[in-house]
C-alpha cells in the first residue's frame, strides 16, 4: 500500500453533500471509511458542506478519498477546490469530471470516437411539456445528474408531453429509448474489469439500483462474446476519451435482437457507488480485487493536476 504502519496516511473521505444523490454518498462514504481504516490509514469522515474548503484546510489531509455522488461533488466543483488547497485527490479531474457529468458533451466525446450512443437533444420544460419533442418512445431526463434521479419514461402509447416536477432544472435531456438488456463495464487505471449484467423486473431506476431486492446483478455477464468484447474495448475507449482517472463504470443498453448494432452507450459515471455490493466494487471481486484492496489502490493513486 505505500504506506509506514508508524505513520498512516490521513485520509479525509468526503461524503454526503447537497446533490440528489446525498443518501448514496453517505452509504459510500462509509463503507469508504471502513475500509480504509481496516487497510491502516487515518480516516476522518467529511460530510461536504459550504465549510468544506476550511475543513480541509484545518484537518490539512495526506488524501480526499472522493466518495461523492452528483453535482457539485461530481462535476468538478470539488474537483477545483482540491486542486486550489493542492490536496491529492481520487477519481477523476476538473475537467474530466465536468465532461463525464454532462450527458451532451460526454455525447459528443464519443462521437468524436466513433462510439454508439442513443440520439437526445435538450429542450427546456415548457416545451417538453407543451407538445411530443420527439416521437415516443422516449426519456426526459436532467443532462446532469446521476442515479436516475428525475427520469420520465414517455411509452409509445401515451396520450401527450409528460408533466414534469416542478424542482427539475430548467434544461433536461429528452432522448430516444433504447430497449434491451442493462450491461455495465468498469475501467480501473487502464483496464476494462468485466462486464455485469442488471436484471431487473422493470427498468433499471432508483429503487432498482439501490433497495435491497431491486436488482440482480449477473457478472460475468452471460452474452456472446462479441459484445462482452465490445463493453470492455467501449468503456475503455470511453474512459480514456473523457480524460478519467482512477475507476470510472460506463453504461450500455444491448438490444439482443440487433447483435452488435444494438449495443449503446448510456453514460459513463467519474464516481460509481462504492458499497461493497455496488456494480464497480463487485466488478473489482470478480478479478480478485476485495473493497479495501480497491479504496486502497484509489488511496495510492490520488494526486493533483487530474
Amino acid at each position: 500500500m505505500g504506506q509506514s504502519s508508524r505513520h498512516p496516511k490521513r485520509v479525509a473521505v468526503l461524503m454526503g453533500g447537497p446533490s440528489a444523490e446525498r443518501e448514496v454518498s453517505l452509504s459510500s462514504g462509509h463503507e469508504c471509511a471502513k475500509a480504509l481504516r481496516a487497510a491502516g490509514y487515518d480516516v476522518i469522515e467529511v460530510d461536504a458542506g459550504p465549510d468544506l474548503f476550511a475543513v480541509l484546510a484545518s484537518e490539512k489531509p495526506d488524501v480526499v478519498f472522493n466518495a461523492l455522488h452528483g453535482r457539485w461533488g461530481e462535476d468538478g466543483c470539488v474537483q477545483g477546490v482540491l486542486e486550489w488547497l493542492k490536496i491529492p485527490f481520487t477519481h477523476s479531474g476538473v475537467l474530466s469530471s465536468s465532461l463525464a457529468m454532462d450527458k451532451q458533451r460526454t455525447k459528443e466525446a464519443y462521437a468524436a470516437i466513433g462510439l454508439p450512443f442513443v440520439e437526445s437533444v435538450l429542450a427546456t420544460q415548457s416545451e417538453i411539456e407543451a407538445a411530443h419533442v420527439m416521437t415516443p418512445p422516449y426519456v426526459v431526463k436532467p443532462y446532469n445528474e446521476g442515479s436516475s434521479v428525475g427520469v420520465y419514461i414517455v411509452q409509445e402509447a401515451a396520450n401527450g408531453p409528460p408533466t414534469l416536477a416542478p424542482d427539475l432544472p430548467a434544461i433536461l435531456m429528452v432522448e430516444t429509448y433504447a430497449p434491451g438488456r442493462e450491461l455495465t463495464t468498469t475501467v480501473m487505471g487502464d483496464k476494462a474489469l468485466t462486464v455485469t449484467d442488471i436484471i431487473t423486473d422493470s427498468w433499471y431506476d432508483y429503487h432498482a439500483k439501490y433497495a435491497e431486492g431491486g436488482s440482480r446483478h449477473e457478472l460475468p455477464a452471460d452474452i456472446p462474446q462479441e459484445i462482452f468484447d465490445a463493453c470492455m474495448d467501449y468503456a475503455l475507449r470511453a474512459h480514456n476519451a473523457l480524460g478519467c482517472r482512477g475507476i470510472s463504470r460506463t453504461d450500455f443498453r444491448w438490444d439482443e435482437a440487433r447483435g452488435i448494432d444494438g449495443l449503446i452507450l448510456l453514460e459513463t459515471n467519474t464516481q460509481p457507488g462504492m458499497t461493497p455490493t455496488s456494480l464497480a466494487p463487485e466488478q473489482a471481486a470478480h478479478v480478485g480485487i476485495d473493497f479495501p484492496q480497491l479504496c486502497s489502490w484509489l488511496v495510492e493513486d490520488a494526486s493533483c493536476d487530474r
